[in-house]
């Protein structure tokens, strides 16, 4: 065989690995897009079951909490899940189990059975989140570059998605349940036609290696646990609390209340999408303090300048700098030499939801001793505290 033919074959061969990464690639996203849309279609609809099951708002409030609190329950399961059966098998089963559990939220008829279906909900969405995270730390890996964020970008353009066809499907006079089975067509579809590019499972006596059920906890992965807290924190103010600061504090026209969510959500996702590329060239630990400095400038023009325009680009700020922290801490997690990826992840995981499930509260606490601006001026503190401990831990020193 000549040279020129030897160089022909290889070629084709680099085509194929790379057409094959891509479809891969493709793949996992889909199952972050696919997890994504279930999450919103949900949320888009709380206000109907609210309304149907005359649920107060403290009522509703306490309700909610069950969600969360499945999610939480469940962590060292899904860690076992993952690291024992890998994680394509256990998304395989959790993503199409997930719809189901959304499916059913739309059949509750009481707050009781509400709040054991979101339970419920919460055990299979932790399982599918730790499951869809490791896929995606390992596709990572196959391609030697960051691609986390873009994964994340993909669950971000989900949300934005399911809330459309959320009020399509209010507009159409549906109910919460039929739209949640038009949502189960699309998750099963994804399934099988995505499943078999997922990244393959690791083997199972690698897995049983690292698969102990209780895991001596790592002080590395508490540092990025609490750089997620302080970020998910910083993700929950916004959710739950922009479009009151804008109608409270800014005092923007109704019509453009909307407008603080929007920004910040836009900017978030145009964010996670450039993350990678960002990240490529100045590298993680840069990324991530840089970020945190973002967050907290975002927060002062937002808290100083309490007025439309200002308070828009500080919301944008802040959707930036929060884009690809979380992502990128995945990322650091799931290399972690000692403790398998999945189990990395759940315990990064874990300390992270908290920010998430104590910064709204945190919010309305500090707002009714004070104002809402000092609020969001305690949750700017958020940003710089990711910077000191980014700068001072030496777990991303490598990063």
């Amino acid at each position: 065989m000549d040279n020129h033919s030897i160089s022909t074959n290889k070629d084709n061969e680099g085509k194929e690995q790379f057409g094959s990464l891509r479809r891969m690639r493709i793949a996992v996203s889909a199952f972050y897009f696919g997890q994504g849309i279930a999450f919103a279609s949900w949320a888009s609809r709380i206000p109907d079951i609210k309304h149907e099951l005359d649920l107060s708002d403290a009522a509703l409030g306490t309700i909610l909490l069950a969600l969360p609190a499945g999610q939480l329950c469940t962590m060292p399961l899904s860690a076992k899940l993952v690291s024992l059966f890998g994680s394509k098998k256990i998304l395989a089963i959790a993503a199409p189990l997930y719809v189901l559990g959304l499916c059913i939220l739309g059949l509750a008829t009481s707050s009781l059975a509400l709040m054991a279906s979101l339970f419920l909900f919460g055990i299979i969405g932790n399982i599918a989140n730790i499951s869809c995270n490791t896929q995606g730390v390992e596709a990572e890996k196959l391609f030697g570059r960051s691609i986390m964020a873009s994964f994340h970008g993909a669950w971000s353009i989900a949300g934005f998605t399911g809330a459309l066809i959320g009020l399509l499907m209010v507009n159409f006079g549906m109910t919460p349940f039929q739209h949640f089975c038009f949502i189960i067509l699309l998750i099963f579809s994804n399934t099988l036609i995505n499943y078999p590019f997922l990244v393959p499972a690791k083997p199972a006596m690698e897995a049983n290696k690292k698969g102990r059920f209780f895991v001596k906890p790592d002080a590395s992965l508490a540092i990025l646990g609490v750089v997620g807290f302080c970020c998910m924190g910083t993700e929950g103010a916004m959710f739950d609390w922009s479009g009151v600061y804008f109608k409270e504090i800014v005092e923007a026209p109704s019509r453009f209340v909307v407008v603080g969510y929007a920004s910040f959500m836009v900017m978030m996702a145009t964010g996670r999408f450039i993350g990678d590329r960002i990240i490529s060239k100045f590298g993680r630990k840069r990324t991530i303090q840089y970020s945190g400095l973002t967050i907290s400038a975002g927060m002062a023009i937002s808290v100083f300048f309490p007025s439309l325009i200002p308070a828009t680009l500080g919301f944008m700020l802040v959707g930036l700098g929060v884009s690809s922290v979380v992502p990128t801490l995945y990322s650091i997690a799931g290399k972690n030499k000692r403790i398998s990826a999945g189990t990395a992840l759940a315990m990064v995981s874990s300390i992270s939801y908290f920010g998430f499930l104590l910064g709204p509260p945190l919010i309305g606490y500090v707002s009714a001793l004070s104002s809402l601006r000092y609020s969001y001026a305690l949750i700017g503190c958020f940003g710089l505290l990711i910077s000191f401990l980014v700068m001072r831990a030496k777990v991303f020193e490598d990063a």
